[in-house]
């Protein structure tokens, strides 16, 4: 007997709709948390006012120009990387706690789990990106190109924060543990300040520099400087993703994409077979 299987625009509507309903479901889940809420609520602002003001009296911008213009940029990106951890705790203790078993006993579309996943952490971070807007606008922040470069900066940080997404979903499935999930949280920040993100790169060692101006943390701090006007965008002789970061970053989002994607939902998969 040959089981029969739903046309392709069928199922693809099967999956948008089971995702938006987990999309719903992780949005209630955080409303219901006050610990996780008020993290995503204060923590944003908090670093805005505390890096901005610990490290702008005692770091010089190349170039010139304010410190905080310089180091917004650099904190957008960096909560945009970090937020990868958020997934990947998140995915790892639904594995733990036996709600993917649940979902997969249900009749639901199977790649709706992990899409649900990464589109409820693409809403938190809208939210958190207007918080730091707000924070940044009050400590002296100001982009200087206009709307439309604005807004692709904007673009582009929404775009590697949705493709990172799937990595967290990728290591939480691997994972499956929610205690070895959060022992990992903290390999994160060496990621990021490993970077242009607070300080610039030309007074590291050759080989710290090479692997910092490689590091897509940076290419994603030097793009929205460039698009936003602000201080620090890099000049001369740099490496390549510094020199073309709008490229870079696209070039990272869509290769982060093709492998996760895949590797998630199949890895989601078979984990219940």
């Amino acid at each position: 007997m040959t089981a029969l299987t739903p046309p392709l625009g069928r199922r693809l509507r099967w999956t948008f709709a089971d995702g938006l309903t987990l999309v719903g479901r992780e949005l209630g889940r955080v409303r219901q948390e006050p610990g996780e809420l008020a993290g995503l609520l204060i923590f944003p602002a908090v670093m805005v006012v505390l890096f901005g003001y610990v490290f702008g009296s005692a770091i010089p911008v190349p170039g010139g120009g304010d410190y905080r213009e310089y180091l917004m940029p650099g904190l957008f990106s960096m909560v945009t990387f970090t937020a990868t951890s958020s997934v990947l705790v998140r995915v790892a203790a639904d594995a733990s706690r036996g709600v993917m078993d649940r979902f997969r006993s249900m009749p639901m579309a199977r790649s709706a789990v992990p899409f649900g996943q990464t589109g409820a952490d693409l809403m938190a971070g809208l939210l958190t990106l207007g918080i730091m807007v707000g924070a940044g606008l009050l400590v002296g922040w100001w982009p200087h190109r206009g709307l439309a470069p604005a807004a692709g900066a904007f673009l582009l940080l929404i775009v590697m924060r949705y493709a990172l997404s799937w990595v967290g979903v990728y290591v939480g499935l691997l994972v499956r543990n929610e205690q070895a999930a959060d022992q990992m949280v903290p390999l994160f920040l060496p990621i990021t300040m490993l970077s242009n993100s607070f300080v610039p790169t030309g007074g590291m060692p050759a080989w710290l520099r090479f692997v910092a101006d490689w590091n897509p943390v940076s290419a994603l701090t030097a793009a929205s400087r460039e698009l936003f006007g602000n201080p620090g965008a890099p000049t001369g002789d740099v490496a390549w993703p510094l020199a073309h970061p709008v490229a870079a970053v696209l070039l990272w989002s869509a290769a982060l994409l093709a492998v996760f994607v895949p590797l998630s939902v199949r890895t989601y998969q078979r984990r219940g077979r």
